[in-house]
């Protein structure tokens, strides 16, 4: 008889567990198609958060769905995913088809969704900071108790201008805000120790008076209870923090980088150990929470749902010419004429 191991689970059930990990292999298997569909020809480029699926799929379970905001940055699949977006939604951003909630006008891996609560993406780094505080700073000025954003960027996000505003008018003004640092210790190929002198960044929030908190990136459960105790705090008018959570990228930046040439596979190959995905199949299964039969059903379970998405979101129509200004320009101006 196998002897089940114990683990702190935060209260979570079961079924919240497995919802935990099929997030996390959902986020691997629609990046990997979104990388063969590229290698295809059939979608300019792909980028993948191999690495970041604990802090993604941990996160998602704290947020509150109907009543919390999203504000998220392009490498933020899982977390999307986790609040209800679909593959089929997914697909359809990457296909840029007619259908997609942008009307296949905005970026790949650029999601939006009015229904979930999710504001939409820019690839300008930290731009989407000063957008979550100010959907905050709504919130409060509003009364909506019971309320946050989550807002979350890279550790070169960190460098940037837009991110110290942010978080001192959020401190300020002590927003129901909620910063979680996705830190994969690469600005695209800027390593972490050519950006700062320190190694911890949520220390950065003693600065502007927040409390700040590093977390385990490759450990799901630990994200999710540093993620559900800072959006308690901030719903319930305790203000800002800053959340770490230390991870790697396990990828290139993109499928037009070439990650090689400033980091070694021998680097990328030991950090791979660490890989959160078959870490936390064994923590379920070692804990008798899931079967190992039950976790290659889920596998192919996904597998099934990414090829119907896929297969139905290629046949989807593209955008219209004559709707190229659609959701630009107000009322019936027509700026060509």
């Amino acid at each position: 008889m196998t002897r089940r191991t114990d683990f702190d689970r935060h209260g979570l059930s079961d079924e919240q567990l497995r919802s935990i990990l099929r997030n996390m292999l959902m986020q691997r298997g629609l990046e990997n198609r979104g990388f063969q569909l590229n290698r295809q020809g059939k979608i300019p480029f792909a980028s993948a958060s191999e690495g970041h699926e604990a802090v993604q799929a941990g996160a998602a379970m704290a947020f509150e769905r109907g009543k919390d905001i999203l504000v998220p940055y392009y490498r933020d699949l899982g977390l999307a995913l986790g609040i209800g977006l679909t593959p089929y939604e997914v697909l359809l951003s990457l296909f840029a088809r007619a259908a997609d909630h942008s009307g296949g006008r905005q970026f790949l891996h650029h999601y939006a969704s009015r229904r979930l609560g999710v504001q939409t993406i820019s690839s300008v780094i930290a731009a989407q900071l000063p957008h979550a505080v100010g959907a905050a700073y709504a919130l409060k000025l509003r009364g909506e108790s019971g309320r946050a954003v989550l807002t979350t960027f890279g550790d070169g996000a960190t460098s940037e201008g837009e991110w110290h505003e942010s978080i001192n008018f959020a401190a300020v003004h002590q927003l129901p805000i909620v910063f979680l640092c996705e830190n994969n210790e690469w600005a695209i190929s800027t390593p972490q120790r050519m950006q700062m002198a320190i190694k911890d960044i949520y220390r950065k929030a003693e600065g502007y008076g927040i409390p700040g908190a590093g977390v385990d990136g490759f450990d799901p459960i630990a994200c999710y209870a540093a993620a559900r105790d800072a959006l308690n705090r901030a719903r319930d008018g305790g203000g800002p923090t800053l959340l770490e959570a230390k991870c790697y990228r396990f990828l290139a930046h993109s499928t037009d980088d070439d990650d090689s040439a400033y980091r070694s596979r021998e680097e990328v190959a030991e950090r791979r150990k660490d890989d959160p995905v078959p870490k936390f199949e064994r923590v379920l299964v070692g804990a008798g929470v899931m079967t190992p039969s039950a976790v290659e059903e889920m596998r192919t379970s996904i597998l099934a749902e990414i090829n119907d998405a896929t297969d139905r979101a290629e046949t989807m129509p593209y955008p219209r010419s004559d709707d190229l200004y659609a959701q630009v320009y107000g009322a019936s101006y027509n700026p060509w004429q």
